[in-house]
C-alpha cells in the first residue's frame, strides 16, 4: 500500500511538470518575456527620450546663479570726486551677487525643427525594428513548436513500432523453440527491435533538447516538460496564402524602419547645412547686487536680441554636409539590398510552402501504399509465401511512411508560417494588440 501511495505521488508529480500551451499563447508568451523583445522595447523608450530632448531645443534656456563672496580689507582709490577733506573709504568686505538670464531661440538655419524630425523619424524606425523582432521572435516560437510537435509525434510511433516489434520477437522466440522458424529469423527481429531503440533514444534526445530551448526561451522552468496537443497546433485553417511579394513590400517592418531611417538621414543633412546660417536669439536678464557700503542695485533688468554667426565653421562646414549625404546614400543602397533580399525570401517560402503541399500529398498515400504493402507481405509470410526479411522490410516502410506522414504535415504549417513570417504578417496572425 505504501509503495503504490509513493508510486502515485511520483507519477502525479510528473504530470505536474506538463504543461500545454496553445501556438498562440507561447508567442504571447515570448514577446512579454523574451530577452530580444525587452531589449527591442528598451531601444523604442531611449529613442522616445531622445526625440523629447529634441523638442525641449525649442524651449528657452533660463539660468539663475547667485554668489556671497567674503571680500578681505582690501586697499582701495578712488580717483573720482577726490578732495582733501574726503571722508576715509568705508570698509568692503562682502559682495553677494544674484542673475537670472533666459534665452529663446528664433531661427538657427532650421536645425531645431530639423532635429525634431530626425528623431521622430528614428524613433518611428526604432519601433518598426521592435515589430520586427517580435515578428522574428514568433517565428523563431513556430519553429521549436513545430519541431518539438515533430519530435513528440515521432516518439509516439516509434514507441508502438517499439511494442508490435517486441511481440514479434515474443512470437518468434515460441516459434524458434518449437523450431518452426530458423534462429536466424529471430536474430533478425531481435536486430530490428535494437535498431528501433536506438531510433527512438535519439528521438527522445531531440525531443529533450527541443523542449528545453522552447522553456528557456519562454522563461520557464527547464525542467518543465511541454506536451503539444495536435489541436494546439495543427487544427486550423491557412487562409489568405501569398503568392508574390507585395505584402511583403508593405507589411515589412525592417523594410519600414529603413525607409523611415533614410527620412532621418535626409533630415540630418539638413541640420547639417543649418551651419551656413546664424543664430538668432531673445535673450532676457535680471541681476541684483550689493558690494557692502559702496553700491546696491535692485530691478537691474534687460532684454534683447542676440546674433552669432560663425564665419570660420562657414568654410569647414561642407565636410559636414558631405558626411551627412554620406550616410544618406548609404542608407539608400541598404533599402535596396534589404527589399532584393525580400523578394528572394519571399520567392523561396513560396516555393517551400508549394513543395510542404506536395510532399504531405505524397506521404498520405504513401502511408496507404505502405500500410496495404504491410498487410499483403504479412498475409504471404503467415503463408510461407514471403521471408522475415520481406516481412521486417515492409514493417520499416510502414514506420517510415507514418513518420513521414506526421512530419509532412507539421511541415506544411511550419513553411504557411514562415510565409506569413516573411511578407510581414505573421504578427497580425497572432493579434499583436494582445500584449
Amino acid at each position: 500500500m505504501l509503495f503504490g501511495i509513493f508510486f502515485i505521488g511520483i507519477s502525479s508529480i510528473e504530470a505536474q511538470e506538463k504543461t500545454s500551451l496553445t501556438l498562440d499563447e507561447a508567442i504571447h508568451l515570448a514577446w512579454a518575456k523574451s530577452n530580444e523583445v525587452n531589449l527591442a522595447n528598451s531601444k523604442v523608450a531611449t529613442k522616445k527620450y531622445e526625440l523629447q530632448s529634441a523638442k525641449n531645443n525649442r524651449y528657452p534656456d533660463l539660468k539663475v546663479s547667485g554668489q556671497y563672496q567674503r571680500l578681505a580689507k582690501a586697499s582701495i582709490d578712488l580717483k573720482l570726486n577726490k578732495s582733501s577733506d574726503s571722508k576715509p573709504l568705508p570698509v568692503v568686505d562682502q559682495l553677494m551677487l544674484g542673475q537670472v538670464n533666459a534665452s529663446l531661440p528664433l531661427f538657427a538655419g532650421f536645425k531645431i525643427q530639423n532635429s525634431i524630425k530626425a528623431h521622430d523619424n528614428m524613433y518611428q524606425a526604432e519601433t518598426a525594428s521592435a515589430m520586427q523582432t517580435k515578428e522574428e521572435v514568433a517565428m523563431q516560437v513556430v519553429n521549436y513548436y513545430a519541431d518539438l510537435y515533430k519530435a513528440q509525434k515521432t516518439v509516439e510511433l516509434l514507441k508502438e513500432n517499439q511494442k508490435s516489434a517486441q511481440q514479434r520477437v515474443d512470437d518468434f522466440l515460441e516459434l524458434e523453440k518449437n523450431g518452426i522458424i530458423p534462429r536466424n529469423d529471430l536474430l533478425k527481429s531481435q536486430l530490428q527491435v535494437s535498431k528501433v531503440q536506438l531510433s527512438l533514444d535519439r528521438a527522445i534526445s531531440e525531443l529533450n533538447i527541443v523542449n528545453f530551448e522552447l522553456a528557456s526561451l519562454l522563461k520557464m522552468n527547464p525542467k518543465t516538460k511541454l506536451e503539444i496537443r495536435e489541436s494546439d497546433f495543427a487544427n486550423f485553417q491557412m487562409n489568405n496564402v501569398p503568392t508574390n511579394e507585395e505584402p511583403a513590400l508593405t507589411n515589412r517592418k525592417d523594410l519600414e524602419a529603413i525607409r523611415l531611417q533614410e527620412k532621418a538621414s535626409l533630415a540630418n543633412i539638413q541640420i547639417a547645412k543649418s551651419g551656413y546660417y546664424p543664430t538668432i536669439s531673445i535673450i532676457a536678464g535680471y541681476t541684483a547686487l550689493d558690494l557692502k557700503n559702496v553700491i546696491t542695485v535692485q530691478n537691474a533688468m534687460n532684454i534683447g536680441v542676440g546674433v552669432s554667426y560663425d564665419l570660420g565653421g562657414i568654410l569647414k562646414n561642407g565636410t559636414n554636409v558631405k558626411i551627412a549625404e554620406s550616410k544618406a546614400l548609404e542608407i539608400q543602397s541598404s533599402e535596396a539590398m534589404l527589399t532584393d533580399y525580400i523578394k528572394i525570401q519571399v520567392q523561396k517560402a513560396i516555393e517551400d510552402y508549394d513543395l510542404a503541399l506536395k510532399q504531405d500529398l505524397v506521404y498520405n498515400q504513401a502511408v496507404e501504399q505502405a500500410s496495404e504493402n504491410y498487410r499483403i507481405i504479412r498475409d504471404k509470410y503467415d503463408n510461407g509465401l514471403s521471408d522475415t526479411n520481406d516481412l521486417l522490410e515492409a514493417d520499416v516502410e510502414q514506420l517510415g511512411s507514418n513518420i513521414n506522414k506526421t512530419l509532412a504535415k507539421a511541415n506544411v504549417i511550419q513553411k504557411y508560417y514562415e510565409l506569413l513570417s516573411v511578407t510581414g504578417q505573421l504578427n497580425q496572425t497572432f493579434n499583436l494588440s494582445k500584449i
